[in-house]
């Protein structure tokens, strides 16, 4: 057994609370805690208990968040130590490389708490590792975990040649963190050519947004090939040109992609020459929200509309008007679909549920009277893999694929 990495602090709950973690989730909240006792500083692990003292586990403190403990584990048999954290980091490895098979070029290798390990995000482009810390907690293992996972790698063959660090997220305040982004180690080259689903991507881990690539799609953008050769094909909020590309390897006819950044739209363009699709996947630089009107007005149409939104919404109290954004969208979206023609729509939000994306889904398609035949619904990737406890962000994609018909 190695070095205990436990504090003497303790946490008791109140009476009647707990009720989140006992279902397993992984957060407790500062209102439901009686009492604090022992020797521990902001970020250290302690032990939590219930009012009559039962054990619940050990957890991450900080003072300074809401989210005050953040649970690493249930055992009280189970020393958290060296060995304990590098078990946790091989066990991430070990499910992706069985879940997703050879598939791991590019993929998500830690996924915080779904990955029993709060508030550290890890992502895997080729050679390249890119990391997001949003626990104060976590930040002070990180060190130890990096290496571990540089060294299990390291036994499958795989060198890492450099780490960056993107714990550049606003949340961290909450955390009472600094932002923060940065080498870990030595500086590298950090542009990474990656291929995804056949398509090839230079991905710009310093200013690509998140960890520089959005790889939680990556099942869902194959999954638009098979329906897209052949086709005209609209790609709206294209970021670096992701379905638009898919679109353009598995055929499409034409393909175009929307965004209201320059430089994605740079990105996209490069990407295209990068692909040899430079004939049939064009970009431009507009505003989605703005140009579906415009484009309906014009009297355009397509056999495939995809939308892939950002978060319209980060907040509970935001989901009212996020709604009413997500249903102005899809009714632009939806009239500008063929009669039998082909619709993707999604929401990244946590707090966008999927009944509520469903109904407002339903309601758009009510207004503007298309018919909606189901093909397919899906999550994100499953790299990303969605724990059954608690509310800790783990489910957020929701993606649907639609054949969209006229009311007849």
């Amino acid at each position: 057994m190695g070095t205990s990495l436990v504090s003497d602090g303790k946490v008791i709950l109140r009476k009647g609370e707990g009720r989140t973690i006992k279902a397993g989730g992984a957060w407790v909240f500062d209102n439901e805690i009686d009492q604090y006792a022992g020797d521990y500083a902001n970020g250290d692990i302690v032990r939590v208990e219930d009012f009559d003292g039962f054990f619940m586990g050990y957890g991450f403190i900080n003072h300074n968040s809401k989210i005050r403990v953040r649970m690493l584990s249930r055992w009280r048999k189970e020393p958290i130590d060296a060995e304990f954290l590098r078990d946790r980091v091989k066990a991430a490895w070990e499910y992706r490389k069985t879940v997703m098979g050879e598939d791991t070029d590019a993929c998500r290798v830690i996924f915080g708490e779904a990955d029993w390990l709060p508030g550290l995000t890890v992502d895997k482009y080729e050679d390249v590792l890119v990391v997001e810390s949003l626990a104060l907690g976590m930040d002070r293992l990180k060190p130890m975990i990096l290496e571990d996972l540089v060294e299990i790698l390291r036994e499958d063959g795989i060198h890492i040649r450099g780490i960056y660090e993107r714990s550049d997220a606003p949340v961290r305040k909450k955390e009472g963190m600094d932002v923060y982004k940065g080498f870990i180690g030595p500086e590298f080259d950090t542009n990474v050519e990656i291929t995804e689903n056949g398509v090839k991507y230079m991905v710009d881990v310093v200013n690509g947004q998140k960890t520089g690539f959005f790889l939680d799609q990556k099942y869902n953008r194959r999954a638009m090939q098979r329906i897209c050769k052949g086709k005209r094909v609209l790609d709206c909020f294209t970021h670096m040109g992701t379905f638009a590309l898919n679109a353009g390897i598995a055929g499409a006819a034409e393909v175009e992609g929307l965004d209201i950044s320059e430089l994605a739209i740079q990105q996209a363009t490069a990407n295209a020459k990068r692909n040899h699709l430079e004939e049939t996947v064009h970009f431009r630089v507009a505003d989605v929200l703005d140009e579906l009107p415009k484009l309906n007005a014009r009297g355009e149409k397509y056999d495939v509309v995809i939308l892939d939104p950002p978060a319209f919404t980060k907040s509970r109290e935001a989901t009212k008007a996020a709604i009413r954004g997500y249903r102005e969208i899809n009714m632009q979206g939806l009239k500008l679909v063929k009669d039998g023609g082909y619709f993707a729509t999604c929401s990244c939000s946590h707090f966008m549920t999927p009944e509520l994306f469903t109904k407002t889904i339903a309601e758009a398609a009510g207004s503007v009277h298309r018919r909606l035949r189901q093909i397919e619904y899906r999550t994100q990737a499953c790299d990303h893999p969605i724990l059954w406890s608690g509310d800790e962000n783990s489910y957020y994609l929701k993606f649907y694929i639609f054949q969209v018909c006229d009311e007849k």
